[in-house]
Formats: C-alpha cells, structure tokens, sequence
C-alpha cells in the first residue's frame, strides 16, 4: 500500500472551536456525502479544575480536501451524566452509515483515583443528517468483561455481508517503570460481530500481533475492504516514554485478512513514515482509512497526539 502525503490539512488553532474548546483534532473520521465530506474529531476543553474534557465536533471539506465548508458551532453529542461512563469525554467517535441510518459509535471515558481513566464503547444515532447525535442509552453496547477487564474502547465498526464488525482494543494490564510515576495502560486490537449493531458477541482473543515487545499498545484499528481483501490500519507504540522520548510514540501499523478472522501483520507494506522536520516527524496515530471518489485516502493525526491537527494522505493506484 504505497500511500502519498498531501500534507496537515486542519489546525484547530486556526479556527473557532465549539463550546471552549482550543487545540486537539484527534481521530479524524468520515462521513461521506455526495458533494462534500465531513471529518469528524475529538477536541478539547478545561473543567474548572483545569482537567482536560473531550468534546466532538466536526469540519466539512469539499471533495478536493482544500476547502473548508463549515466548522460546527456546537458539541455533536453531550457527554455523559454524573457517574457515567462518558461523563469526562468522548475520544474518538466512530461514524457508521447503516441503510437510511446514521450511527456513531462512541469511546466514553470517565476519571479513576489509582489509575487515569476507564472507557468502554456507546451508541448514538443522528436524526439530522450528522449535525448532532442522540444516545440510545445512558450506558454502553460493549464494555469491560471477564477476559477484558478495563479500557474497552476504540471501536471501529463496518458492516459486511449484513453483519456488524466491530474492531476496539482492550486493556491487559497497567504498567510503570518506577513507584514514583503515574501507571500507563496496555492494550490490544479485538474483535466482535452483532446482527443488530447494538448486542455484540466478543470473539474473546488478541487478533493482531506485537512487533514491539509484549508490552506494545496497539490502537485506534481502522478496516476497509479493498481489491477482495481486507485491510486493517493502525497505531502501536511502546507502553513506557512514549509522551517524551523520541522513537517510543505512535506509528502506524498494517495487517490484512482474507476471511475476517486471521490477521497477517506486515507493516513494511504501508510504505508511510514519518517526515523529519514535518508537522509528523515524531509520532504518525489515530489513523482512519476511506473511499471517496473511487479513491482511497488515509487521514492521521501527527506530533503531540493531535493536539494540532490532522492530515491526509491518498494511496496511490
């Protein structure tokens, strides 16, 4: 997969955010039109604390990706209510076209004491074409379980052959180097399948491999299907350093299947790196792969974990 840069095309700090919300356009993802595109992303606001919330909103591009139509001037869905489990955040948001339908699969995240945070995966439809979207419920559709124990989120949905598939990451453990920092998470790419998009069967293993170590953290899986086989993009990076040290962030991994249920890791075949001196040259995450005018682009996130903005990259026939 040969894949041409076209550059960072939105900096959140070059535009008016909804609510108070300033930098951070994390995991941009697509939902296509037939004359425009609009690319949701995950932004940032300060609670009187100071703590950070994370908020959605959304930028709409003509077809050239040049031209910026219109920003949202309001979060697209509120977070959740006291005690639940988006009530500090939604990163990312993960936007499905189901026949006349349009749902969003959400990761809620909400503050824990010993360790940062928890998530798991929501559900939201939109009655207006986009704009804004309703929460079926209070709670999630896919959360920690037996084998799962934390940090269910992430979740990338397609619907093939009239079944829903959901890839998402799961926690394994929370690790630190010494007693005196703050625990980081581990977490891997899973796999779940429903007939409704809302009841889901977890198939109840790691799918994809680790090319780091045991400890990599593999996330944000992105699937299309393409020239009769399946194509997963993702990011992994190591569990410890990687907000500080260069070469331990986020890079983008690549695997591929003909059936949906094994997985072959090749990354040297996704022929994109990072650009020395770029607005990506120390970190490439959040990778979010789609169709548009018979052609396939790849949008991502670059240094400091988006905080500004994202960019785009087409594969190359």
């Amino acid at each position: 997969m040969k894949w041409k840069k076209l550059g960072k095309i939105f900096n959140p700090t070059e535009h008016t955010l909804p609510n108070t919300c300033f930098e951070f356009a994390q995991s941009p993802q697509t939902l296509v039109f037939d004359t425009f595109v609009r690319i949701y992303f995950s932004t940032r606001e300060k609670d009187k604390s100071g703590k950070y919330l994370s908020h959605v909103a959304f930028v709409d591009f003509d077809k050239t990706f040049q031209n910026i139509l219109k920003i949202a001037s309001n979060t697209v869905i509120p977070l959740g209510d006291l005690g639940c489990f988006d009530e500090h955040g939604i990163f990312p948001i993960n936007i499905v076209r189901d026949q006349d339908k349009i749902l969003a699969y959400t990761t809620g995240w909400n503050r824990k004491v010993s360790v940062s945070a928890d998530a798991s995966v929501g559900l939201a439809i939109s009655q207006d074409n986009g704009l804004t979207f309703q929460k079926v419920g209070a709670g999630p559709v896919l959360t920690a379980s037996l084998h799962e124990p934390f940090l269910v989120c992430d979740g990338f949905v397609a619907i093939f052959e009239n079944v829903y598939h959901m890839w998402y990451i799961y926690g394994t453990e929370w690790t630190k180097s010494s007693n005196n920092e703050a625990p980081d998470r581990v977490y891997k790419i899973a796999h779940a399948t429903s007939n409704d998009g809302i009841n889901w069967n977890k198939e109840g293993r790691r799918i994809i491999s680790d090319l780091l170590n045991a400890e990599e953290c593999q996330a944000l899986p992105t699937v299309i299907k393409h020239d009769n086989i399946y194509h997963m993009l993702f990011c992994y990076r190591e569990a410890i350093g990687f907000r500080t040290i260069k070469g331990r962030g986020y890079k983008l991994g690549y695997a591929y299947s003909e059936d949906l249920i094994n997985w072959t890791r090749d990354d040297t075949r996704l022929s994109i790196e990072t650009t020395q001196g770029e607005w990506d040259s120390d970190m490439m995450c959040y990778p979010h792969i789609f169709a548009c005018n018979d052609t396939i682009y790849l949008l991502y996130n670059g240094n400091e974990f988006g905080r500004f903005g994202f960019g785009l990259a087409v594969l190359e026939k």
